[in-house]
């Protein structure tokens, strides 16, 4: 079978299938068209709305409408199984079961939250309306299900209402209730009035055996007709329970009893068939939730006791919930018992593994010896926000504050805190002493969090969640994920501020005390001698020298690499590399060898492993910018049982990263309080290799076992030995770790002691990951390190440094060099799952197996993902042994072998794109040759098995049919679209060519990033002889050509996204991951940015362009969803398509993304191009199942998905597949910018067009041998499919039934989805602004107009869609007129993105994320209301990330931003009054000038424009990033007056008074000032004191 059918076959599947989970799902199929088509419905009707906001009803509606999606029609698949099945509590079974990957991918979610509290605790039905109107102002942040009715979720947390609850118990003849000895459960039980009864009786007669007297029962009175369809399915009954305790006195002690009947009721229940209809909202005598699976604007008409005037509570949480799986349940709403969670817990695999370890040693005297019975403690098939609830709370209950609880769950980032170290160092010790026995749960989280004394928020290290709090005068706090969810008075404001990185804020309603940060954490700390302990049990582990020689002879180095699977390419391309550089070697193109499963050839067990990444729900971070929150700091030792508190639990070894040298490893060794063991790992085949390494492995975790048991701390595997056995091969070391990992958390005794591999098998950071990720703590490469020696010593790198062809390192440096190139790909490693700690990476098995059957899972791996199944123990045995015989045969070569699974090489691995493939395609599509394109088809059906689609084959129920009658070639040709690649890393012919190609055929090409030529948007008409004087460096084009993309890319980096850019395309793709590097940024070498690349990118020539991962504007799904509501505003007519890459979980991950309004949805797989990528990224991240696991997920059918194909089309138009992208030499020109080797470039677009036409003919003869006429009929159909009879080398035991269950089609054809109406962002304060004529003839006749208007947070990317009306018709700085709009209010987010020069925009009143995104020119001018009760210049205005990738105009903002502020802007100038953490990273340009305190890493990756910022307590030093820029004072007269002129403009335009007492005492304030210089404007007027000025005339102000 060709690639090209091959590639029907994956587009065959990409319609079927079910989503994520197990394949034998009974799927019922539900189809709703029309239920939703945006017509005014008695729910929906906005006049109940307007009452909340107190407005004009005209604002309010237009602002409320547009909230709802406006889909035509939905197509649903309802996963019925699941909804009734998936489990809440945990079997029966108690003993300690590994967390599955499986469960944890389908429940991902994000959300808008936060707090009303009363100071004063005065407890009034105002502050519930409150929440509950906030709620309402949230409802963009989360997510509908395809009725478009059932929300993800809502819910309240508040005080009980007892004087609710006593008028119910007089009407029932109970009598007034205690207060003081009353609980109140909130309990969703089954829907069936039976089941229900059944259930009600276990709950009495748990609560008749604790002693406890139930009360009664009370039915809670709802609203069932405003349900939507899906959640009213699954809508459970909802009761409440009154019980009284009359045992107990102290609120501790009966909150405890109360949590202890919660957990036997759920563990009673857990043998029950209706287990899973059984939960508590909560249980408590001191709050109560009211939740459920509706949109935030019903919860409160759903429940009508949240419209009782009776319901009264001094606080309340809300919580609306975007999630983004398909299926959303009842009890997954929030808040939950305590935490009401926004984000996405990155690290929960490994957190639910340590917690279920930690099970057996939890003891504590207040739980008087009932631990056994609240156990288990997590729970992986409930979401993360459930299980970081149940580890708050487990904290909570054994007698910790809230706030302490978090603190160890969620600490920040306290390492290289300048203001902690110097101001709060008991902090520091607090954070210290508990790193070692919990691990941080990380990734992006705004916590909200209660247990009915205590109200507060705190947020995770990044700051990645916005989160705004207010404070006012009538004694109110408020926190809130966005401004303006309240109407609020800003004269009776007297505190505005934001929440950021780590930050925390408490309110103590019993006090009435609120404490900010430093105050709370200040007072947790000092409650313990933390210092103290620490100092005096706490071992830092010394670092020893490397090793000045090698310990054997060569031949033995050899004969250990070859036995222990080191190929040549190992050894030179790795670890030489990263001995040399002390970085990991780069690579380019895709990874195109088989599997290693399918591979003929012997591989290491790591190969068998993919890493995982993060994307759209979690954020990539990025380590190389924002390194400040990572840490590779590593505990060794026992971790002691964390709900005591003592000196002893500190008692561990430290060690700075995980890679030891020998000398360090033996230090490890002799330490006493560890009694260390060494175990040594190899398997005896002496009687037989089969059994032997099953055999072995059981001995091995006996022995650890036992060694535990007798109080040794640290477990060290070790493959070293003196003298290498024939017949003792070496356990495969990931292997051994696992399997001893797993045995010890299954046994409890995991928290007992770390292990530590010593190991000749890891030499790479995958392998380094591995390890980590499957239990090893550490890690000593001895064989690694004995090579880079023996390289250092050879003649050869002797001769070449000498000759000064390579730098000089030392012996030592090598080996230094190596461990620093591991540390570095490490922090890459977690960073793209968004993970920031490596204590937290440790056994989080954040990996998808390929070709591992479940005898080794079970064994070694349990809860990872295998979904084709693959090689037995014995199996992998035997291909251990492949390795391990060449170091003993007779005729052992005296070189390493090369496997050629990097570069291509005759004899080496297979490689699907190889020289010959290229010059046979060449052939046939340079002479139209129908003959050579059949030799060249011949050629790839006759190649290896290389991926997994080729283990499948067509077959048919239908007899064959004529060609004649298959749709013709012209219509399959439309459906074909090219992968992003970016004018820079390709040159400008291939682009160009690959384009008019792609518009010829009417496809669709892909700009990549970094912007396009105005001139490609028009036809050309200048034609002769093939060559056009508008295009003179192509070859063989046509009058009618356009070298435009149809799809234009906004990636990461945003070069080249400007307004005229996006209103000029067809279809909008946001780019979230690559294929070959997912969650990375891109780089482009600075010897690729030429001048022309420079100026379509705003940049400087010869200055390397850094893509940052994606998460500074799309760090979460709602965030995405925000982009998405952008660029829809900006250019109505294009689809915005979202560009993802396959992981476990993708369907969530894309379901989420279809309810964000996406119009397509395209799929990169793992082995994508690249023009340059560190190897370990191309060949171990991404997946292979990627379009099957997307399949049938519910909310995604009515989205089209691509598939795109670059490899074929870039060889195609002449690339040979040289792999050298990366370095600029690229020899026929399609990857290199140098001009003499574009002169060079090949390729006309009739060759890529021939190409695509005989794939579409080949297409067409299969679908006349499956007897089918259209595409249309087979796409879904995997029953038209079957595995092929064929026999692999290494297993028989794959299981391709994941890939060929099929489930079913879509009601519509891939084509009438493909042909769908854009999505519409609904009716928006645009539309009405450009329905007024004024507005309407000043941008017709460019005349001046002045208006003003209201606005609300639920108005966004407000003047987006009027810039797109003016770049349309002007471009980005054609239009003379004038809007000089002033709104008032709170702006939503990506308030004036996109501003075109002309527009000028004021707003008086504060704004939300976002403000200013892209914005290209004119003015924008943020200022507070008059008369306010808090100081302008202290309050935070606009929110985060503000002017992110602009390219032009002016921004003046009287007050603070948060974080983020100018990230990658590149023209456009500002003055703020301070700013979070990252303010100014990546910029490339402009001017920013900050009047006030900044946040840490101020100008990482800053490689252009200026900054000024004032330090007016000389603490800015610290916080400043120094790789790049360089700090000075304002020197240069030209650079004063810049800073001068800016300040005086802002005091103009914002009437700060902190711009005027600076501008009156000039001369005290500008030695204040620090000038921030990159390299590149070293050498400009405004940096450069002695620069000569030459020209005469005034001084104009510096633009990059």
């Amino acid at each position: 079978m060709s690639v090209h059918s091959a590639q029907v076959v994956q587009s065959v599947k990409l319609f079927a299938g079910n989503g994520i989970t197990n394949s034998n799902k009974e799927l019922v199929f539900a189809d709703f068209v029309g239920l939703c088509s945006g017509k005014k419905t008695k729910k929906d009707s906005s006049s109940t709305r307007r009452r909340v906001a107190g407005v004009n009803s005209s604002t309010v509606q237009r602002s409320f409408l547009g909230l709802k999606k406006n889909w035509a029609s939905i197509n649903s698949v309802l996963d019925i199984e699941r909804v009734n099945n998936g489990s809440l509590q945990q079997s029966s079974d108690l003993k300690p079961k590994v967390a599955n990957l499986d469960d944890i991918v389908s429940e991902r979610g994000a959300c808008g939250v936060g707090f009303i509290a009363n100071l004063e605790n005065k407890a009034s039905h105002e502050i519930v309306k409150d929440a509950l109107a906030a709620l309402g102002c949230m409802e963009h942040r989360g997510g509908c299900g395809a009725d478009n009715d059932s929300g993800d979720g809502s819910g309240v947390m508040t005080s009980i209402p007892w004087e609710l609850f006593n008028n119910w118990a007089n009407e029932q003849g109970i009598g007034a209730l205690d207060q003081s000895h009353t609980g109140v459960g909130m309990i969703f039980l089954p829907k069936d009035d039976d089941l229900m009864k059944q259930a009600q009786g276990v709950i009495l007669n748990i609560f008749k055996q604790e002693g406890l007297q139930v009360l009664g029962w009370r039915s809670v009175p709802v609203d069932t007709s405003i349900v939507g369809y899906y959640a009213r399915e699954t809508m459970p009954n909802i009761q409440q329970v009154f019980v009284q305790i009359s045992k107990e006195e102290n609120v501790d002690d009966i909150e405890r009893e109360l949590y202890i009947c919660r957990k036997l009721i759920e563990r009673a229940a857990s043998s029950e068939t209706w287990r899973n209809e059984l939960y508590f909202c909560s249980l408590s005598n001191q709050t109560i939730v009211y939740k459920g699976m509706l949109r935030s604007e019903v919860l409160g008409k759903f429940y009508f006791d949240l419209q009782n005037d009776l319901y009264k509570s001094p606080f309340a949480i809300y919580h609306r919930r975007y999630s983004t799986n398909t299926s959303p349940r009842w009890p997954l709403a929030q808040p939950m018992r305590f935490l009401g969670h926004n984000g996405e817990i990155n690290t929960i695999q490994g957190n639910l593994n340590w917690m279920q370890s930690r099970e057996a040693s939890l003891k504590s005297p207040v739980w008087r010896g009932r631990e056994n019975e609240i156990r288990p403690f997590g729970n992986p098939k409930a979401s993360d926000s459930a299980n970081l609830d149940s580890a708050a709370e487990l904290l909570i209950r054994s007698g910790r504050a809230p706030e302490e609880a978090l603190m160890i769950l969620v600490p920040e980032a306290y390492k290289n805190h300048p203001t902690l170290a110097i101001k709060y160092p008991e902090v520091i010790d607090f954070y210290d002493y508990y790193k070692g026995q919990m691990e941080a749960w990380d990734g992006p989280a705004l916590l909200l969090f209660s247990d009915g004394k205590t109200v507060g928020a705190c947020l995770d290290r990044n700051g990645l969640r916005p989160a705004r709090y207010w404070r006012t005068i009538d004694n109110v706090v408020y926190v809130a994920s966005e401004v303006g969810v309240l109407p609020a008075d800003d004269s009776k404001v007297i505190m505005k501020g934001r929440l950021g990185p780590g930050m925390m804020i408490a309110v103590n309603l019993p006090s009435g005390q609120v404490y900010e940060n430093a105050e709370v954490k200040k007072k947790v700390a000092l409650s313990n001698p933390y210092g103290k302990w620490v100092s005096e049990n706490l071992r830092s582990l010394k670092s020893v020298n490397f090793l000045s020689a090698t310990l054997v002879d060569n031949e033995a180095i050899l004969r250990s690499q070859q036995a222990h699977g080191y190929s040549s390419e190992d050894v030179q391309m790795v670890i030489e590399t990263m001995a040399s550089q002390g970085k990991e070697p780069t690579f380019c193109m895709g990874d195109d060898i088989p599997l290693a499963v399918l591979s003929r050839k012997p591989h290491m067990l790591y190969d068998y492993f993919k890493q995982r990444f993060a994307q759209v729900t979690n954020p990539a971070i990025d380590p190389l910018r924002e390194g400040l929150v990572m840490s590779l700091e590593v505990n060794i030792g026992k971790r002691g049982n964390i709900l005591e508190i003592g000196p002893e639990n500190a008692s561990q070894a430290i060690l700075s990263s995980p890679v030891l040298n020998e000398g360090e490893l033996e230090s490890l060794l002799k330490d006493p309080y560890l009694k260390p063991q060494v175990f040594p790992t190899f398997f005896d085949i002496g009687k037989g290799v089969d059994g032997s390494l099953g055999k072995t492995l059981y001995k091995l975790c006996e022995a650890a076992d036992e060694a535990v048991r007798n109080g040794c701390q640290l477990l060290v595997l070790s493959d070293r030995s003196d003298e290498l056995e024939a017949t003792r091969p070496a356990i495969p070391i990931l292997l051994a770790v696992g399997a001893v990992h797993q045995h010890l958390i299954q046994n409890g005794l995991r928290m007992q002691a770390s292990i530590v591999a010593d190991t000749a098998q890891c030499f790479s950071t995958h392998q380094f990951a591995c390890l980590i990720g499957y239990g090893a703590s550490a890690i000593c490469p001895y064989l690694a390190l004995e090579t880079c020696r023996q390289w250092r010593l050879s003649t050869k790198t002797v001769n070449l440094m000498r000759n000064g062809k390579m730098p000089t390192v030392t012996i030592e440096q090598a080996q230094t060099n190596f461990c620093k190139a591991v540390k570095s790909g490490l922090m890459k490693i977690l960073s793209k799952m968004g993970i920031s700690l490596l204590s937290s990476y440790c056994g989080a098995q954040i990996f998808e197996i390929y070709g591992l059957g479940k005898e080794i899972i079970d064994i070694a791996f349990c809860g990872s993902t295998s979904s084709i199944g693959g090689l037995t123990l014995d199996e992998l045995a035997r291909e251990t042994l492949s390795f391990w015989v060449n170091a003993f045969s007779e005729d052992t070569a005296k070189r390493l072998e090369n496997f050629g699974f990097i570069q291509f090489r005759p004899g080496g691995e297979y490689h699907s794109n190889n020289p010959e493939m290229s010059k046979l395609l060449h052939k046939a599509v340079r002479q139209k040759s129908g003959s050579a394109y059949s030799v060249y088809q011949q050629h790839l059906a006759s190649r290896p098995v290389n991926v997994l689609r080729d283990l499948l084959e067509f077959k048919s129920d239908r007899s064959p049919i004529p060609v004649g009658r298959v749709e013709p070639a012209s219509s399959i040709v439309e459906r074909f679209c090219t992968g992003g690649m970016s004018l820079g890393a390709i040159s400008r012919e291939t682009h160009e060519a690959i384009a008019i190609a792609m518009n010829r055929l009417g496809g669709k090409s892909n700009s990549g990033e970094g912007g396009e030529d105005p001139i490609r948007w028009s036809p050309l008409t200048d034609v002769e002889d093939g060559y056009s004087p508008t295009l003179p460096h192509l070859k063989g084009l046509q009058n009618g050509d356009t070298a435009t993309s149809a799809i234009k890319q906004v990636a990461s980096g945003r070069f080249g996204v400007t307004p005229t850019f996006l209103a000029n395309a067809d279809q909008l793709e946001i780019k979230i991951a690559q294929g070959a590097k997912p969650g990375e940024g891109g780089q482009l070498p600075g010897k690729k940015v030429s001048a022309y690349i420079a100026r379509l990118r705003n940049s400087k020539p010869g200055v390397p362009l850094i893509s940052p991962p994606p998460h500074h504007d799309i760090y979460s799904i709602e965030d995405l969803a925000q982009l998405i509501f952008d660029l829809h505003q900006v250019n109505p007519k294009a689809k915005v398509s979202v560009k993802l890459v396959a992981e476990a979980g993708i369907g969530t991950v894309a379901s989420g993304v279809a309810k964000g309004n996406a119009d397509v949805i395209q799929i990169s797989g793992h082995d994508g191009g690249t023009g340059a990528s560190p190897v370990s990224s191309i060949k171990h991240a991404g997946w292979s199942l990627g379009t099957w696991a997307y399949r049938n997920t519910p909310d995604t059918h009515s989205k089209w998905a691509q598939r795109k194909s670059h490899s074929q089309a870039m060889i195609a138009t002449g690339c040979v597949m040289a792999r050298i992208c990366h370095t600029n030499n690229c020899p026929v020109g399609v990857a290199s910018q140098r001009e003499e080797l574009r002169a060079r470039f090949p390729g006309v677009p009739g060759d890529l067009v021939n190409y695509f036409l005989y794939v579409a003919e080949e297409v067409r003869g299969t679908l006349a041998q499956l007897g089918y006429e259209k595409l249309d009929d087979v796409i879904g159909r995997t029953d038209l499919l079957r595995p092929r009879d064929i026999s692999l080398m290494k297993t028989q035991h794959l299981d391709l039934s994941y890939i060929l269950s099929y489930v079913g089609l879509p009601k519509w054809s891939s084509t009438t989805i493909r042909n769908q109406e854009v999505h519409s962002n609904g009716p928006v304060l645009d539309d009405t602004l450009l329905s007024d004529q004024e507005i309407l003839e000043a941008i017709e006749n460019e005349t001046v107009v002045n208006k003003t208007a209201k606005i609300y947070n639920v108005d966004r990317a407000v003047c987006g869609r009027i810039a797109g009306v003016i770049a349309k018709k002007y471009g980005d700085t054609g239009f003379a007129g004038q809007l000089n709009i002033t709104f008032t209010g709170s702006a939503g987010q990506s308030f004036s993105c996109f501003l075109t020069p002309g527009m000028n925009i004021r707003l008086v009143g504060e704004a939300n994320d976002y403000v200013g995104k892209g914005m290209a020119g004119g003015e924008l001018v943020v200022v507070p209301v008059e008369n306010t009760g808090f100081c302008p210049e202290n309050a935070t205005i606009v929110g985060n990330t503000c002017l992110y990738g602009a390219t032009g105009g002016q921004i003046f903002v009287r007050g603070k931003a948060g974080e983020r502020f100018a990230v990658r802007n590149s023209l456009a100038e500002a003055v703020v009054e301070g700013t979070g953490d990252h303010c100014c990273e990546y910029m490339t340009g402009g001017c920013v000038v900050v009047l006030g305190k900044v946040g840490r890493n101020v100008a990482a990756g800053m490689t252009g424009g200026l900054a000024y910022i004032l330090d007016e307590d000389d603490t800015l030093v610290p916080k400043v990033n120094k790789e790049i820029v360089k700090l000075q004072r304002v020197v240069a007269a030209v650079g004063q007056m810049q800073l001068k002129s800016l300040i005086e403009a802002h005091v103009e335009k914002t009437g700060s008074s902190k711009g005027a007492s600076i501008l009156n005492e000039w001369d005290k304030y500008l030695p204040l000032f620090w000038q921030f210089v990159p390299p590149s404007e070293e050498d400009t007027p405004e940096a450069c004191a002695d620069y000569e000025q030459t020209a005469t005339g005034p001084v104009t102000l510096q633009s990059a």
